[in-house]
């Protein structure tokens, strides 16, 4: 089973958490400006990354907060996990 540490709980199962997607988007200011087109990219337009990427998680079974995760999804080992807000760490040091 996966261990993933919360940063506001720490260390738990992977049952207890839920993927949100891709993290540091940055959303539209005034959505209602975007065509149908842009509106759509923001949408669904994401990087897939192989390697490593920023993504979003809830610990929907303890302190139901998101918090953002560096994943290598070639191992799916999670580097590091970092407060909603908190700029992307730094990879170096970092072992996938």
């Amino acid at each position: 089973m996966l261990i993933i540490t919360c940063p506001y709980c720490g260390p738990r199962p992977e049952i207890e958490f839920s993927h949100g997607g891709e993290a540091h988007i940055a959303r539209p200011l005034n959505p209602a400006a975007l065509n149908a087109d842009q509106w759509t990219d923001f949408l669904y337009l994401r990087t897939n990354t192989k390697g490593v990427h920023a993504e979003r998680w809830r610990h929907l079974h303890g302190c139901a907060r998101f918090f953002n995760a560096l994943r290598d999804t070639t191992t799916d080992k999670i580097l590091t996990t970092y407060r909603t807000g908190a700029p992307r760490p730094d990879l170096e040091g970092l072992t996938p």
